[in-house]
């Protein structure tokens, strides 16, 4: 599987982006994508995620620092994940990557975890300015 993110930049603070994150693969329906970030100096975040279940349709799940700023959407047809983000803070300045998810358990504890995702995109830097 192939991930190809798209979509950051420089923004104000209050602004929004909405990142993009296309996929290789015939099952992308099958997958869990998620979105992490790393901001310099820091540990890889959990962001948000779009459970495979229901056919890709399934649950959508957020970390507490962006939950209700945040929406994660897919679009199983173009094989593409959203990621809207909405009132952004300088805090939000990172290098944002999605993250395809093919097998373990859809359960909220594992689909936050990094270390269970088995492919990554490149990373898109996200800049906040205060």
């Amino acid at each position: 599987v192939q991930l190809q993110a798209s979509g950051g930049g420089l923004v104000q603070a209050g602004g929004s982006l909405r990142l993009s994150c296309s996929a290789s693969g015939r099952t992308f329906n099958s997958y869990d994508m998620g979105w992490f970030r790393q901001a310099p100096g820091k540990d890889r975040e959990f962001v948000a995620v779009s459970s495979r279940t229901s056919g890709g349709t399934g649950g959508k799940y957020y970390g507490d620092s962006v939950k209700g700023r945040f929406t994660i959407s897919r679009d199983n047809a173009k094989n593409t994940v959203y990621l809207q983000m909405n009132a952004l803070k300088p805090d939000d300045t990172a290098v944002y990557y999605c993250a395809v998810r093919t097998r373990g358990r859809t359960i909220v504890g594992a689909m936050k975890e990094n270390r269970t995702y088995d492919y990554w995109g490149q990373g898109t830097l996200v800049t906040v300015s205060s």
